[in-house]
């Protein structure tokens, strides 16, 4: 028998609860995992509040992240004992995810845990920390250096914005943090931005051009403030877009795109190929610091999920939640 948080729909709204089930209720796939920590996302608190259409089929284990142990293995690539990171892939969503003490899943939706690296570590990092990583990944080869100038970042308490802000500091760039909460200001200056601006300035509407101040972006918001961004990037500026937490609208024009050779680049996490996912672990293990790992998350047991699921999607979650599924 094992724990895990059970999502079923009751007269059309969700409902979460933490339940004692077999090993054989999982599904049929080829690795059994035991589930050491898995974390929370955004889509994860959607997915347990019910407020976004994430989950369409019950009962549904929810989680779009875990690390843990090899218990059994019909795949080759893995053996018993192996440490392996699990994001994106549907899981949590369309397959049974990360809320268990035990998941089944697909030897191709998994990655093996970078040498030394630590699991804690690994689901403070999560899917929100992999995100950032792709996005720094993309400025660097759209060739944006720290000599290019400043960087912004979008909802940048929450989860990838904190990751973001701290690598992007840790490598040398100059940072500005988006944020409406002021209470997060001492919080994003400890990660490393050197300026903050508001979230309500940057969600004024903007004119197709606006002074350029910026060399790249992480954006996580999508809407009035992404198009804001864009009219404010450099000539040959690169702005990655992750997430659409305020909107998926962007009410923008070609300007930025025909004038001063802007380019927005689009960063997915959930279907990212092997190679790049191995390549992005292996840096978050080093250039992540770890002065800011601690900084960044915090622990709660399953049990906390539903509540800490109501706190994120109320904008009320800094940085990182890590499940405990040991505890």
């Amino acid at each position: 028998m094992f724990k895990a948080l059970v999502l079923n729909q009751v007269e059309g709204k969700t409902t979460a609860a933490v339940e004692e089930l077999e090993l054989n209720a999982l599904p049929a796939e080829d690795v059994l995992i035991k589930v050491d920590y898995s974390s929370l996302n955004y889509k994860d608190g959607l997915a347990v509040t019910g407020k976004g259409k994430i989950i369409r089929n019950f009962p549904m284990v929810p989680g779009i992240d875990l690390v843990g142990t090899v218990e059994e293995s019909a795949d080759s690539r893995y053996n018993k004992g192996d440490k392996v990171v699990l994001t994106g892939w549907g899981v949590g969503e369309n397959y049974w995810g990360g809320y268990a003490e035990y998941a089944r899943l697909k030897g191709d939706w998994l990655v093996p845990l970078p040498e030394g690296m630590d699991p804690v570590k690994t689901m403070q990092i999560g899917t929100a920390g992999l995100t950032a990583m792709l996005c720094v990944m993309a400025l660097e080869e759209g060739g944006v250096t720290p000599e290019s100038g400043p960087i912004i970042v979008s909802g940048a308490a929450g989860g990838v914005g904190s990751v973001a802000v701290s690598i992007l500091a840790g490598l040398g760039y100059n940072v500005t943090a988006i944020t409406g909460r002021p209470e997060t200001e001492s919080y994003l200056r400890a990660l490393g931005a050197s300026e903050i601006v508001s979230r309500e300035e940057m969600a004024e509407p903007a004119r197709p051009l606006e002074k350029q101040r910026w060399a790249g972006a992480v954006d996580t918001v999508g809407d009035t403030i992404l198009a804001r961004i864009l009219a404010e990037t450099d000539y040959n500026g690169v702005v990655t877009a992750c997430g659409l937490a305020a909107s998926f609208k962007l009410p923008s024009t070609v300007m930025p795109f025909i004038l001063r050779n802007v380019r927005l680049q689009g960063v997915d996490s959930v279907m990212c190929p092997f190679e790049r996912r191995q390549e992005a672990w292996k840096r978050l293990q080093t250039q992540l610091p770890e002065t800011s790992v601690g900084e960044i998350a915090q622990l709660i047991s399953l049990q906390d999920v539903p509540e800490y699921a109501e706190k994120i999607t109320n904008g009320q979650v800094k940085g990182r939640v890590v499940i405990d599924l040991n505890n």
